[in-house]
Formats: structure tokens, C-alpha cells, sequence
């Protein structure tokens, strides 16, 4: 039988998952590195630590199974910046997707050079998580280290490359560096004279299911592995996670309540919407998707029930809630800003609508009401752009909760489907490795093959049309406080 090795680079620790031809996970091994926060809003690791815990991982995940591995590939943490001198070396300690030290890098790009420009050009407009910008920032701040730059790339694809010594990134996480012409697959020649960007410090693009090379002769030595191991591209985490869902047809869509939420809809073609709302990226399938994302989600709940009622009961919380669809209280769970579809760091959590009556279960049915409506808008701005969604997966640890389940189904009006791996990102690696390697002829054939779905909530008439009635008036609340989140 042969396996085949998903590596999920993740912020705090990467992840390895061991599948079979047959699509079964054999075993998952976790390894951890430290994260460093240099100034308040900084976030940096060393690659070096990625290297040494995933090479590490790689050899535990592997044993008993050697002469099988055929193939390696991953997921990985999107937009941070590992820069290299001519010698290969590692300049500075790479600039994580979570740090914010470029919100001047941000509004020069933005507001100088224009959003109409990026859009244009990328399809997407400056985050303070994006590559592009990062290199603004180290030009500026650090000309040492920028005149030293001899290549630049994302995490994973760093690992991809002390792997296999091919300097390589696939499309869907190029398309998160704002350096990237997502409607054509290819790099954008106007941004990289932009953001004073060489185009020799940029690596090769390949599709996320495509041979990179092979694993260094060296490396599979010391590994006990054969030298004819294949390194496939992989996937930034959102698209490695979407194949892991089988998030992979025309209109397929998949909903993440993590500590984040995020809305993820594969599309056939390539589209933007009006005001860049949404994140327009190349698909990990060959395709296109939009994404949207919210900061907070689950940990919406996690703070509302363990740091303000300093309650663990989770469950019992929601035991007592009965009047879906008719509650008059109110939540915005901008608790750390927003992202999609607003762009709007001011903006601040709320709760509205309280009267004397108000019960707490009023106030918890309102915390995940209110992170369903959040996730709407997104699909909303998706609608709108042509894209058809009938129904969505969902995933994350929010999803483990019944009741969100069937608020997200009648808040949606969409068929919510649970499904039996919840590997993510991991699991899409290594289903990449196996399409790369001939196991499958094509990622939609893996994902049909393997993602099994175990349930689905159906949407009932009469709530989805008492939820759209609320949901007119949750559309109204972020307007009329936008004004007053930076008083706050």
C-alpha cells in the first residue's frame, strides 16, 4: 500500500497526517515551536524551528511505513515573509500573518496607490497580514536586511524548499501576498514594482497538486526513505483545509466555527466583488474561491460564557433556549475588530435590544445568532456576485454545538452538512500528495472519494423567513454604530 505525508504548518505547532491509498488516516503525529512577540502587535518565528520539528515529525509519522511514503505535501499558515540572502540563509526571524506592525504600508498602498489599482492587479486590497506589505515595511525599518534579499517566500514553502531545494509556491497561497495576478495564475509584474520587489527573489508557481521535485537525496537517507518520494506544492491553510472538506465544486461551500470564522465558497470562475469584501483566491483545485473571514466566532462563546458568566456548562446553556427565530436581543461579534465583509479594526462587540424580561438565555441565543448573522453577510456578498450555494459543510469546534448547527441552517437558509474527518488542512495536504502522485486523477476524484459527510441539518420555511426578518435588522445595527467605534 502506499501513503502519503500531509503537513500542516500551522502558528503554534505543525501537524502531520499519514494516509493510505485508500483515503484512511493511518496516524497523526503534532509538534510545537515557540512564537515570539518582539513589540506589542509583533509576531515572528524562526523558520529553522519549522524545519527541525516537521523533519522530526516526519521520521515519527513514517515509522512502519517507509518503504511506502510515495508522496509529501501541506498546508501551511498563509502571507508570512521569510526572506533569504544569496547563500540560501535566513535574514530575520519571518513576519507571521497575525502581525500588525504594517498599517502604514497598509494606507500608502490603499489610499496612495489605490484600492482600484490592487484590485486590478491582485484581485484583493492591502491586509496588515499580507506579504506585500511586510516587504514595504522591512525596506523602510530595516535597509540592511533588505539589500541582503535574495529570495523571498511563504512558510510553507520555505519547508517545501529545505525539502526538496526547489524554490516553489503554489497559486492559492501566492494569491494571499497582494504580489499575485489571481485571475491569470501568474505574478503581477505592476505590484512588484510597487512594493520594490525583484522578480528573482520570487519562486516558480505551480498548481497546489503538482510535483515540485524530490525529496533531497540527503534528507531521504537520513529519513530511511526512498529518494523517489515526491514534494507536491500544497495549499495555503484555508484551500488545504476546503480539499480536506471536499470544499471543491462549482458553488461548494464550507463554514469554519473556530476561533475565527471563516466562509469558504469554490468557484469555477474567477470574480471580485464590488468592494473587495471578500478575499478572491486561486483555488487549491485549479479553480477560484472567495473567503470570508470573521476574527471572532466560536471564541465569541468562549468569551461571553467562561469570561463574563464564568460558566464551563456549555451545554446546559443552550439547553433552555426555545424561541429561535423570535429573539429581541441582539449581538456584533466584532469583539477584535472585523474583517470581512466591513475591514473595520474599530469596530467593537455589542449587545442591543435588552429589556426587563431578558433572560441569559436570551443572551447566549443571541451571542451565536449573532456570529451566524456575522458569517451571512459574507455568503450574502457571495450571492450577489453571481455564485450559486444550495448548501455548506461545517467544521470547527462551534460546529460540535446541535443548536449552532440549526441556527446556522435557518439563519443561511442552506442545508448544513457535518462531515466524518475534521483533519483540515493536514488531511487536504496529503490528499494533494496522492493526486500528485497518480493515486487520483484529480482533486474533485480524491475528494469524492474520501470526504464523507455523516448528517445534515435541513433548513425549516418558517424559521428561515423569521430569521431573514432579524437578519434586516442586524444589517441596520453596524451602520449606525460605525460612527462612534473610534470614540470608544
Amino acid at each position: 500500500m502506499s501513503v502519503y505525508a500531509g503537513i500542516d504548518l500551522g502558528t503554534s505547532a505543525v501537524k502531520l497526517l499519514l494516509m493510505g491509498e485508500d483515503g484512511k488516516i493511518i496516524r497523526t503525529v503534532s509538534k510545537e515551536y515557540p512564537i515570539n512577540f518582539p513589540k506589542p502587535g509583533w509576531s515572528e518565528q524562526n523558520p529553522e524551528d519549522w524545519f527541525e520539528q516537521s523533519f522530526a515529525g516526519l521520521d515519527e509519522l513514517t515509522e512502519g511505513y517507509k518503504d511506502q511514503l510515495k508522496g509529501i505535501s501541506f498546508g501551511g499558515q498563509m502571507h508570512g515573509l521569510v526572506a533569504l540572502d544569496a547563500d540560501d540563509k535566513v535574514i530575520r526571524p519571518a513576519i507571521l500573518w497575525n502581525d500588525g506592525r504594517t498599517m502604514k504600508e497598509c494606507d500608502y498602498l490603499n489610499n496612495t496607490i489605490g484600492k482600484d489599482v490592487l484590485s486590478k492587479e491582485t484581485g484583493n486590497i492591502a491586509f496588515a497580514g499580507f506579504t506585500a506589505p511586510k516587504v514595504l515595511w522591512i525596506k523602510e525599518n530595516e535597509p540592511e536586511n533588505f539589500a541582503k534579499i535574495a529570495k523571498i517566500m511563504l512558510p510553507k514553502d520555505y519547508l517545501a524548499y529545505r525539502l526538496s531545494g526547489v524554490h516553489a509556491t503554489d497559486v492559492s497561497d501566492a494569491s494571499g501576498m497582494l504580489l499575485f495576478d489571481v485571475a491569470n495564475r501568474k505574478w503581477s509584474d505592476k505590484m512588484c514594482e510597487i512594493c520594490s520587489v525583484k522578480p528573482e527573489w520570487l519562486a516558480k508557481i505551480f498548481e497546489s497538486y503538482e510535483v515540485i521535485g524530490n525529496l533531497k537525496a540527503d534528507l531521504a537517507e537520513k529519513l530511511g526513505v526512498s529518494a523517489d518520494v515526491k514534494v507536491i506544492a500544497g495549499a495555503g491553510d484555508n484551500a488545504a483545509a476546503a480539499i480536506g472538506t471536499g470544499t471543491v465544486g462549482d458553488g461548494d461551500c464550507n463554514i469554519s466555527l473556530g476561533t475565527s470564522g471563516t466562509v469558504f465558497i469554490s468557484s469555477n470562475k474567477y470574480s471580485v466583488d464590488d468592494h473587495n469584501a471578500l478575499h478572491s483566491f486561486a483555488h487549491a483545485n485549479g479553480k477560484w474561491h472567495l473567503m470570508g473571514c470573521m476574527l471572532s466566532a466560536a471564541s465569541c462563546n468562549q468569551w461571553w460564557m467562561s469570561d463574563i458568566l464564568k460558566d464551563k456548562d456549555f451545554a446546559g446553556a443552550q439547553a433552555g433556549i426555545t424561541k429561535l427565530g423570535e429573539n429581541h436581543v441582539f449581538f456584533l461579534p466584532y469583539l477584535m475588530g472585523e474583517r470581512s465583509p466591513h475591514n473595520d479594526p474599530e469596530a467593537k462587540g455589542a449587545f442591543l435590544g435588552m429589556r426587563m424580561d431578558t433572560t441569559r438565555e436570551d443572551m447566549v441565543q443571541a451571542v451565536f445568532e449573532g456570529v451566524a448573522f456575522g458569517l451571512k453577510d459574507s455568503l450574502e456578498v457571495a450571492k450577489a456576485s453571481g455564485i450559486d450555494i444550495k448548501r455548506t459543510k461545517i467544521c470547527g469546534g462551534g460546529a460540535k454545538s446541535p443548536l449552532w448547527r440549526k441556527i446556522m441552517a435557518n439563519v443561511t437558509g442552506l442545508a448544513v452538512d457535518t462531515i466524518e474527518s475534521e483533519e483540515g488542512p493536514a488531511l487536504g495536504g496529503a490528499m494533494l500528495a496522492a493526486v500528485g502522485c497518480g493515486a487520483f486523477a484529480s482533486v474533485e476524484e480524491a475528494a469524492k472519494a474520501i470526504v464523507k459527510i455523516t448528517g445534515t441539518v435541513e433548513p425549516e420555511p418558517e424559521l428561515v423567513a423569521k430569521y431573514q426578518e432579524r437578519y434586516e435588522v442586524f444589517k441596520k445595527l453596524y451602520p449606525t454604530l460605525k460612527p462612534v467605534y473610534p470614540l470608544m
